[in-house]
């Protein structure tokens, strides 16, 4: 590893295919995000989830361009092309990675869109930076108050997410994700998958990109501290500070067979949302339902961005 905390020896064939979008890496938050970003007009800035980089919205990328938006894809710290910092790995702070990004691109808000960890982060930005979000999307993640009443209160979904309990111990999953070539990575999507699987190609993409050094530790901490912290003045303090509600238009997305966060996790949290709130569930879709069927996902994002009165 680099002094800066970038892999020493990154395969720019992984983290940067080629493509219609272009590369580049921009400065926020004391740290360097890599980002690949396609169209001109609005913002849209995508928010990937474990065990992903930006490489999940490739399909949203094309079609959000093509749609009218200046569509963006980052890595989150520790992950992809993007900086490996040793510390920094709190939502809080993940949080104000995105919304720096935002700010680095030169805009004035960003309609925001997450999935699973990036979902967490993007209900924690639209708290904590309401002005720079101007649209929430959340993909297969409760708000962070739900997440936290769910893990701790119903067995079914602290079954669901045993992999977070096993992040929990040093070391091991570190050595687990990296074993055979990431392996376990892809009997992860696998298994989180609907029917519709996503492609071989990018189940193997996502493999390699966790092999680069220290990715898989860098992936494992935002849930060390999620767990870790549940008891800690830092962690009682954030639950407290995520009770101020979402007040902006916010469109929920999940795929009704999604077997890590339940259904029944996920819905209810409109109640954390002073705004117009959209439910959205899609049938026989699991956990990953922007990959399993790509144009259905951006069909409905984009008829929503593009609603002026969102609430109907």
């Amino acid at each position: 590893m680099t002094e800066s905390g970038t892999p020493s020896a990154q395969p720019a064939s992984v983290v940067r295919p080629e493509g219609p979008w272009t590369h580049r890496d921009v400065a926020a938050n004391g740290a360097r995000f890599h980002i690949a970003e396609l169209g001109d007009g609005p913002l849209v800035m995508l928010v990937h989830g474990f065990p992903q980089f930006w490489w999940a919205w490739r399909h949203q990328l094309v079609a959000l361009a093509d749609a009218g938006f200046r569509a963006v894809a980052m890595d989150l710290r520790g992950v992809g092309g993007s900086d490996r910092t040793p510390r920094g790995y709190d939502p809080a702070n993940l949080a104000l990675d995105i919304t720096g990004v935002v700010r680095s691109l030169g805009e004035p808000d960003a309609a925001l869109v997450g999935h699973d960890l990036g979902g967490y982060l993007a209900w924690t930005a639209a708290v904590m930076r309401p002005k720079l979000v101007r649209r929430l999307v959340v993909a297969s993640m409760p708000h962070p108050r739900r997440w936290r009443s769910a893990m701790l209160a119903d067995v079914r979904q602290t079954a669901a997410s045993s992999h977070i309990w096993g992040f929990q111990r040093p070391w091991i999953p570190e050595r687990q994700l990296v074993a055979d070539d990431g392996a376990l990575v892809g009997r992860l999507i696998r298994d989180w998958s609907g029917p519709r699987l996503p492609e071989d190609e990018a189940v193997a993409t996502y493999r390699r990109a966790m092999c680069i050094p220290s990715t898989a530790h860098c992936s494992v901490e935002p849930y060390r501290w999620l767990v870790r912290s549940l008891a800690r003045p830092d962690g009682i303090q954030f639950n407290r500070r995520m009770k101020r509600p979402v007040r902006v238009p916010t469109l929920h997305l999940h795929g009704s067979l999604d077997p890590v966060m339940r259904t029944r996790s996920a819905a209810g949290s409109g109640e954390y949302v002073e705004a117009p709130y959209r439910w959205r569930l899609f049938d026989g879709l699991g956990h990953f339902p922007h990959e399993e069927d790509p144009v259905a996902f951006s069909n409905e994002l984009i008829s929503w961005l593009k609603d002026p009165e969102p609430d109907r």
